[in-house]
């Protein structure tokens, strides 16, 4: 089952079960999948449904700082149900040291040295970290390495 046909019947559940928090927050997951399908003109693989689904986690994880800032405990708490239940379809998140090997092995494969490298590095190690780690820390952590 793909993680889109999961999305869909979790919805159908949720829905029997009267979960309107789930109900919503699925809706919108799906309705980001269409507009991205349409704007690609083809249909989502599971990594670009991993991809929309981190957008939205995001957009999620923004919230939730800006109401928290702006003294909104309230919206930023709803804002927290949302993001769990979006998080629930995503791959576990890598952990620092976990995220420090693999770049390690990137800049070995890249044969990386200096700072003008970082490049190179990111571009190799992108596609492995994609969905399970944020790419501004492990940018920090290549940069700290080559230096």
């Amino acid at each position: 089952m793909t993680l889109k046909e999961r999305l869909n019947e979790d919805m159908k559940a949720a829905m029997k079960a009267r979960e309107t928090l789930r109900v919503s927050v699925l809706r919108l997951a799906r309705a980001a999948i269409v507009d991205a399908e349409v704007a690609q003109g083809t249909e989502l693989d599971d990594a670009g449904v991993i991809a929309v689904l981190e957008k939205e986690a995001k957009k999620r994880r923004e919230s939730i700082e800006e109401f928290t800032q702006a003294g909104r405990a309230d919206l930023a708490a709803k804002e927290q149900q949302e993001l769990e239940v979006l998080t629930a379809y995503l791959p576990q998140p890598m952990s620092v040291e976990e995220l420090r090997a693999v770049v390690r092995e990137c800049i070995a494969e890249v044969g990386a040295t200096s700072r003008k490298d970082i490049g190179a590095v990111m571009k190799a190690l992108m596609p492995r970290i994609r969905g399970r780690a944020d790419g501004k820390v492990a940018n920090q952590i290549v940069q700290e390495m080559l230096t």
